[in-house]
């Protein structure tokens, strides 16, 4: 009751969005992620993967920054465990989404441990970026559903023509779900906070990429969070906050909302 509250009250003033728009937008986010599953196929073939191997991931994995962390770390001469716990560490992340998303989507516990599958960072951009609970529902469903067959279904036609695809960094598909998802993520970047923590983010991530392993630039950059906090926390001091004004206030109360 008090999530369902909460999520009210905090999105009371925001415009109906029609359920057209929001199966549109999912099926957008779906279709251009999913088919970058040919270029999975391609490097998980290319490792040294069987077909079996390549598709189960796809699967059973669903996370394609792990997958590829996973491929490109054994395509490098990485050792199995290795690779496997740092893809592990990366997919981590989904943990966290998980948390938020299922305060906002409140689905039923028959239906939890199947959407859990599909919690990852396209499915929670989508959901979340809605201005309601049945949008995002609807969100999340369609994103999930779409990406999940696509992704699958592009990850098998990638491994049986790894040969006949070639190079894929020529065709682009290996920058088509972080371009993606970076174009969902940027509109909701609305505080000076919040961009200076992508901002951070975003230089730790290229700097550590040519000196640290496959993966590991990603968990680093997630240090931007709490680097940006700190450091806004010593600009204002003690009761910086005070004096601000009624809009500041307001917004950090819509927040503790937000986390409860």
């Amino acid at each position: 009751m008090a999530e369902h509250t909460a999520l009210t009250d905090i999105r009371a003033e925001v415009p109906h969005k029609p359920d057209r728009a929001v199966v549109r937008d999912a099926l957008g986010v779906g279709v251009a992620v999913g088919l970058s599953g040919f270029a999975f196929g391609v490097t998980s073939a290319g490792s040294g993967l069987t077909l079996a191997q390549t598709c189960v991931l796809s699967l059973l994995v669903f996370t394609g920054a792990s997958q590829f962390a996973l491929v490109g770390a054994l395509a490098a001469g990485g050792n199995p465990f290795t690779a496997a716990a740092g893809a592990f560490f990366l997919g981590v992340r989904n943990a966290f989404y998980g948390l938020r998303l299922s305060q906002v989507l409140a689905l039923p516990r028959a239906v939890r441990p199947f959407a859990a599958q599909w919690v990852i960072d396209e499915t929670a951009a989508v959901a979340l970026a809605q201005p309601t609970r049945r949008a995002a529902r609807i969100g999340f469903t369609v994103t999930g559903l779409t990406l999940y067959v696509l992704w699958n279904l592009t990850t098998l036609l990638g491994a049986l023509g790894a040969e006949a695809i070639g190079d894929t960094d020529a065709w682009g598909l290996d920058a088509a779900g972080p371009a993606v998802f970076l174009a969902l993520l940027a509109p909701m970047l609305r505080s000076t906070t919040e961009r200076a923590v992508a901002g951070l983010a975003v230089l730790l991530g290229l700097g550590l990429l040519p000196v640290l392993p496959a993966g590991v630039p990603v968990l680093a950059a997630a240090l931007a969070a709490p680097a940006v906090l700190w450091a806004e926390g010593r600009r204002k001091g003690p009761g910086g906050t005070r004096g601000r004004g009624s809009t500041a206030t307001a917004d950090a109360a819509r927040r503790r909302e937000e986390d409860r």
